[in-house]
């Protein structure tokens, strides 16, 4: 499955907030044209799609036309949506980190000072069992549990039935937001060429495909490479083919093995690079943050976004309209389209910074803009 945008024309859903009669005949005639009009289109770009020479184009201008889904982060400015290696030496406290890291995704506590948003977590602990997930969880959290948090010690296999293990945990669990295999090497394929590029591009490929269609995060534990190199990220065990297909890798590194001390160097495409210098409580084995070697960017304020968020509020939770409508009662002087194209772009940060979810929809009447205050924020 693929992650696929949502068109400016999608079948629109009644809210809560919104009564519709089955005797509305206008409503359903609209209806019913848009539901031909979709399967018209449908059909020609099937037809298009068995011409061998044909190649499925996006214009500029339809890309500022569409809304696409929003990703929010897991943890804001350190873990978003999408397939991530976890590398470190073996025995460094690789495994403690995961664990810290699903307790608060799970719980939605903020990690450190970053805010984190609460969902269900899958961690396969290949290297574990049970008896010894217990104490490990018990002298880290105490009797603190979280009921959203599951573990597996055993699975199937890439190719042999993990795909299906996955997808059947996240339709059971609509919330997931994390899934952790620790370690990558122990559901790799049996037989066949393990560390060729190719070989460990199409892995990576294949996990996105998931993490891709669900919109979670998926980690892949990972133990480096022994020899050093300039490029720290060069020292993933296997060969570039992971971190090349992969969305981003976290490496934890200590300059000497009996130091509590760890840096860990964070590298994504939807993030600035950044190192953390880390510590480790000896007496509950969780990592504490000492300092963070940068700043995070933060994207400046946009008047015009705030002041389209400012719409809705508690008291009035959900608004609609058309563009120009929307321009209206704004009070901005911008063009309806301009203003359209530039929510559109920016349905994301609406929805991550404000909690406010945009949609874009053509009726049969012309374009319905619907804000509705949800609080999907961190």
């Amino acid at each position: 499955m693929t992650d696929k945008g949502k068109t400016t024309a999608p079948v629109s859903s009644v809210g809560a907030d919104e009564e519709q009669s089955f005797a509305d005949n206008n409503s359903i005639t609209d209806n019913a044209e848009k539901s031909n009009d979709y399967f018209d289109e449908w059909q020609r770009e099937m037809l298009r799609t068995m011409d061998p020479s044909y190649l499925r184009t996006v214009s500029m201008s339809e890309l500022y036309d569409t809304v696409y889904r929003s990703k929010p982060p897991l943890i804001d400015g350190l873990l978003y949506p999408g397939t991530y290696l976890f590398v470190g030496a073996p025995k460094l406290g690789k495994s403690f980190f995961m664990a810290q890291l699903a307790y608060h995704i799970s719980t939605g506590l903020p990690l450190w000072d970053y805010p984190v948003r609460k969902g269900a977590v899958l961690y396969l602990a290949l290297e574990d069992d049970y008896r010894r997930l217990q104490e490990r969880l018990f002298r880290m959290f105490g009797t603190d549990s979280a009921e959203n948090l599951h573990f597996a010690i055993s699975a199937s296999q890439l190719g042999n039935g993990l795909d299906k293990q996955l997808q059947g945990f996240i339709a059971k669990y609509p919330d997931t937001r994390l899934i952790i295999i620790d370690t990558l090497q122990k559901v790799r394929e049996v037989g066949g060429d393990k560390f060729s590029y190719a070989n460990d591009y199409e892995i990576i490929t294949r996990l996105k495909q998931a993490t891709d269609s669900y919109g979670i995060c998926l980690l892949l534990v990972r133990h480096t490479r022994k020899q050093q190199s300039d490029d720290k990220f060069d020292m993933i065990s296997g060969t570039n083919g992971l971190l090349g297909a992969a969305d981003g890798a976290w490496l934890l590194q200590k300059e000497k093995r009996t130091s509590n001390s760890a840096t860990l160097d964070i590298s994504g495409r939807d993030q600035q690079d950044q190192r953390l210098y880390l510590t480790r409580d000896m007496e509950r084995l969780i990592w504490r943050l000492e300092k963070a070697e940068t700043e995070l960017w933060k994207e400046p304020p946009d008047p015009v976004i705030e002041t389209v968020a400012a719409i809705v509020t508690a008291e009035n939770p959900n608004w609609s309209g058309t563009p120009t409508e929307l321009v209206g009662t704004l009070g901005l002087d911008i063009p309806p389209n301009v203003l359209t194209k530039r929510l559109n772009v920016n349905a994301g940060r609406l929805q991550n910074e404000y909690g406010v979810r945009y949609e874009n929809d053509r009726t049969h009447g012309g374009r319905v803009i619907k804000l509705v205050l949800d609080g999907e924020t961190a």
